[in-house]
């Protein structure tokens, strides 16, 4: 009996020992919602010394706007067993000694001793990370305005040289004023890209079935060579804004083209929950794959690197996964997937 009785002084020694030296704070209670235990953290965390706490209600740490529905949810799981949150992590707010609210990521747990049931909330302060988060938000908030006002005063000339062109007569050059107005077209196309880089996925719009064999043809015809072959292994539908999608397939094109110095064949085919697209050519080495989608990486001395970039965003914009293998002939492979298809 008393090896077990010093067994035991020794576990509650190291718990103590435990509790004092904690970062986090610690707090029990018991089910009067009366505060047992407050470790020295609590005191750094929401200025209240120990003694102040213990034996005080726990409602001193918790905002008074938020006293009432606790007090609710604490009698609900007493008389249920019923919890209203997620005891293993929640973001609530602790109430601090001089008034302010302090930002609390919080774990909780019970227990039972000698027939009476107490609580135990564990928690840390996380004002520095929700200050980061709030930094972010701002940010984004200013791209956003930013890429909305670049694409207004981009597409205002734009719009002005669309509108000159219908009032040019000209029967001898009307292919060459056709391709400038489809370069116009393809330059607010470009536009509109970047605007759903420049946001978040839920806001892409425009979406709607595209069958996917007629969006690649469109992008071939803007980019092939007479040393290139397009081939469809499967064709599908799936739902994306059409040139968003174009924009995809051009830039996977001139990968293929650009990155090769012989005739290459490339293929468009479906896979489950999404697609690819590969070419025959010299591929991408494996070092490679994870950096050649990062903005600036290129090894053309005349290139930007920006184009597997956009893929890589759009896909990103989209919820899309993307991989980069092989072909079978060890060529390049882009592979698309968890992509919405249209039945």
């Amino acid at each position: 009996m008393g090896d077990s009785s010093a067994a035991l002084s020794q576990r509650r020694q190291a718990f103590d020992a435990l509790a004092e030296a904690s970062a986090d704070g610690i707090i029990m209670l018991d089910e009067e919602s009366v505060i047992q235990y407050a470790n020295p953290a609590v005191e750094r965390i929401l200025g209240y010394p120990s003694e102040e706490l213990v034996g005080g209600s726990q409602m001193t740490i918790i905002p008074e706007r938020l006293r009432e529905v606790h007090m609710e949810a604490f009698q609900r799981y007493l008389e249920t067993g019923e919890k209203h949150i997620d005891w293993t992590y929640v973001e609530l707010p602790g109430q601090h000694k001089d008034g302010h609210e302090v930002p609390l990521a919080i774990s909780f747990n019970d227990f039972t001793r000698d027939g009476d049931h107490y609580f135990v909330g564990t928690f840390r302060d996380i004002s520095a990370r929700k200050d980061v988060e709030r930094k972010l938000e701002r940010q984004n908030e200013r791209l956003d305005h930013f890429a909305s006002m670049l694409a207004h005063e981009l597409r205002n000339p734009l719009y002005v040289a669309q509108s000159y062109l219908d009032f040019i007569d000209d029967e001898e050059n009307t292919a060459t004023i056709s391709q400038i107005a489809d370069s116009l077209e393809r330059i607010d196309e470009i536009i509109e890209v970047l605007l759903v880089l420049a946001r978040d996925e839920s806001e892409v719009d425009g979406l709607e079935t595209v069958e996917m064999r007629s969006v690649a043809t469109d992008a071939w015809a803007e980019t092939a060579t007479d040393e290139v072959e397009l081939t469809f292994v499967s064709t599908q539908q799936i739902t994306a804004n059409p040139s968003h999608l174009r924009h995809v397939f051009e830039n996977l094109f001139r990968n293929a083209i650009r990155h090769n110095d012989r005739a290459v064949t490339v293929r468009v085919g479906a896979l489950d929950g999404g697609f690819y697209v590969e070419d025959t050519g010299r591929g991408i080495p494996e070092a490679e794959r994870e950096v050649v989608v990062e903005a600036g990486y290129t090894t053309d001395d005349d290139g930007i690197g920006l184009g597997l970039t956009f893929v890589a965003e759009l896909a990103d914009a989209y919820g899309w996964d993307y991989a980069i293998t092989e072909s079978v002939e060890g060529g390049a492979r882009f592979e698309f997937t968890d992509v919405v298809r249209s039945n």
